[in-house]
Formats: structure tokens, C-alpha cells, sequence
């Protein structure tokens, strides 16, 4: 609609409101007059249906209260979830706790001994020194053969004596794997007859235990005795080689680097090389300064009548040799010539008060 006929349709309105005003409104006039009674009648219910200032603000409030209902619903939730998952933590902890501790005497084959062994599996997750690895190894083989020994006393069934000298050939491989590179590495004669030692003790311990386990867990034993065996020899070898500039043949097998075999050529830097002692000649019981015995020729058959054989009688006559006086150094420097220092003169002052004597320095 252009401008022109928007003005014209809102002066025709006017118009007609006019007439209504005068009372000289036509039927088309009364039809407008009842459309604009309608609309003011709407306008009327609308004001009079809206609510008050009160009821705005009670309502704006009761929606406010109701959001902030909603955003705090969630908060609390996680909280309640967090809450009731710390409870699950520290119940499980404090079961893992428990059941560690029931399983410190468990055996091979016991529904807690791998439990046991999973404990461990952290204690040495939680040592960072090798050497000190090597040494828990070693303690927890050492753990299986005492294990061993109450399963002979309890009559235990084979298969716990299987994964008994299981578990302790894995330890033992392992610590000795780890001991021997480190020794390679850094020396240690000493830690290989630790080693060699503690190997031997324990197969000790497994010849006892071997008559009194089942027939069918014999084998196994003997199996565990043989790789003890082969730690010792591998002791004995890696110590003769530690001198040596080539020590291992760069290669491992189950018990760690293997020793060089060949010619030994003696690394002098080496801390484990031997110090050659020192020769020192044995102490003479001849006072300082006296002639050294000399060795006397063993005797001889033919006798020399011509040398003197008795002792030498003093001389009975003659003039004794006049005594010599030893002169003393010539050399020496002269003595000093002491330095008399003269008195300082007198110096005798007038008194400064008639009647007292006069004053004398010097």
C-alpha cells in the first residue's frame, strides 16, 4: 500500500470516529463503532486479567528459587558421588591391607599365595636400585625354598610343589641376571662369593627336601639343583675374567652375560686386579752399622798348616805407637762480636717548685 492510500484509509477512520461522536454515524459507521467497542473491551480484560506488582515479584522470585534448585541438585549429586567413591577407595585399601597381611604365610597352591606374590610384584615396582632388585630377587627365591620345605611337612599335593620351584627358578634368574651386570659393570669379586655362597645354601636346602617330596615333583627338583649349580659356575667364571680386558662375549643367556672364554689379557686399571705385594728383605738382627756376616765356605779336607790356627798372643816388647790428637774443624765461622751499647748521659732537670730536689733521667 503506498502512502497516499494509507492516508486516505486513515482519514476515512477518522471520519467515521467523528460521526460517531456527533450521533450522525451511518450502519457502516455502527459496524466500526462495534469493531472499536470490541477491541477496547479486550484491552480492558487484558489490563484487568494481568497480575499485580506483588504477585510479578512473588512469581519472579518462586521461578528464581526454582532455577537455583536446579543448578544446586547436580553439585550435591557429584558430591555424593565422590563421597561414596572415596568410601570404595578406602575399603578396598583397607581389604588389599588385610588380605596382604593374611597372605604373608600363604604357600604354593593356597588360594592367597597369588595375592602374596602380587605384593612382591609392587615391592619391587617400588625399589629403584638395581642392585637392590637383585637382592629382593634373590630373598624371594630364597622365600620359595623355605615354602617348599613346610609343603614336604603339610604333604602337599605335586602341583604346589610345581609352581613353588617355578616361582623360585624365575627369582633366581632374574637376580642373579641383574647381580652379575652389575659386577660386570662395576667389579665386585666380593658380591660373586656372596652369590656362589648363597647358591650353594640353597641347594643344600633342596637336597634335603628332595627324599620327602613326591616322586613326580623329583624331577623338578633336580632341575632346580642343576641351575644352582650352573649360578656357581658362572660365579667362578665371570670372577677369573674381571681382571681381564674382555670379560663377557657380549652375549646373555638365562643366568645374564655370558664370561669370555680364551687368552686373558690383564686390565691393570681393573679394581678388582691384584696388587703384587712388595718384597721387602727380612730384618737383620746385626746392630746398625756393624759388618754383615759373610757365608763361610764349607770346610775342606786339606788343612793349611801354614796360617796361625790358635790365638794371637799380645805383643811382649816395644814401644807402644804414640797417640795422634784429632784435630777439629778448621772451617768453622767466627763467632760474634757482642755489642756493647752505651748508657745514655744523665739528663737532670731543674725542680720546678723551690724546695724539692731536681729531676734526673738516666
Amino acid at each position: 500500500m503506498g502512502v497516499p492510500g494509507w492516508f486516505a484509509r486513515e482519514r476515512a477512520d477518522g471520519d467515521r470516529f467523528a460521526d460517531l461522536v456527533d450521533g450522525t454515524a451511518s450502519p457502516e459507521d455502527d459496524e466500526f463503532a462495534h469493531e472499536l467497542a470490541l477491541v477496547g473491551g479486550l484491552r480492558e480484560l487484558g489490563a484487568g486479567g494481568a497480575p499485580d506488582a506483588e504477585t510479578r515479584q512473588r512469581i519472579r522470585d518462586e521461578i528464581a528459587g526454582r532455577l537455583a534448585e536446579a543448578e544446586t541438585a547436580p553439585k550435591r549429586r557429584g558430591h555424593a558421588v565422590a563421597n561414596l567413591a572415596a568410601a570404595a577407595v578406602a575399603l578396598v585399601l583397607a581389604l588389599g591391607g588385610i588380605t596382604l597381611l593374611l597372605s604373608k604365610d600363604a604357600l604354593p597352591g593356597d588360594p592367597l599365595y597369588g595375592i602374596k606374590r602380587a605384593g612382591e610384584s609392587a615391592a619391587l615396582g617400588l625399589t629403584f636400585d638395581e642392585q637392590d632388585k637383585a637382592k629382593k630377587h634373590l630373598e624371594f627365591a630364597a622365600n620359595r625354598v623355605g615354602e617348599l620345605a613346610e609343603l614336604t611337612r603339610q604333604d602337599a599335593p605335586t602341583d604346589a610343589y610345581f609352581t613353588g620351584l617355578t616361582d623360585f627358578e624365575t627369582d633366581l634368574r632374574a637376580g642373579v641376571s641383574r647381580l652379575t651386570a652389575i659386577v660386570t659393570d662395576q667389579g665386585g669379586q666380593t658380591r660373586l662369593t656372596e652369590l656362589r655362597s648363597w647358591a650353594q645354601q640353597q641347594s643344600d636346602r633342596l637336597g634335603v627336601q628332595v627324599g620327602q617330596a613326591p616322586a613326580e615333583a623329583r624331577d623338578k627338583f633336580a632341575a632346580a639343583r642343576s641351575l644352582l649349580d650352573k649360578v656357581q659356575a658362572r660365579t667362578t667364571d665371570l670372577g677369573s675374567r674381571l681382571v681381564c680386558y674382555t670379560i663377557t662375549t657380549g652375549s646373555s643367556d638365562e643366568l645374564g652375560a655370558v664370561p669370555a672364554a680364551g687368552d686373558c689379557v690383564r686390565d691393570p686399571d681393573s679394581p678388582d686386579a691384584a696388587v703384587p705385594p712388595v718384597s721387602s728383605p727380612p730384618p737383620s738382627s746385626t746392630p746398625t752399622g756393624s759388618p754383615s756376616p759373610t757365608a763361610v765356605p764349607p770346610a775342606s779336607s786339606v788343612v793349611d798348616t801354614a796360617a796361625p790356627t790358635g790365638p794371637l798372643a799380645p805383643p811382649t816388647a816395644g814401644t807402644p805407637p804414640p797417640v795422634v790428637p784429632t784435630p777439629g774443624p778448621t772451617n768453622l765461622p767466627p763467632l760474634p762480636t757482642p755489642t756493647v751499647t752505651p748508657k745514655p748521659p744523665l739528663i737532670s732537670i731543674p725542680p720546678l717548685i723551690p724546695g724539692l730536689p731536681p729531676i734526673t733521667i738516666g
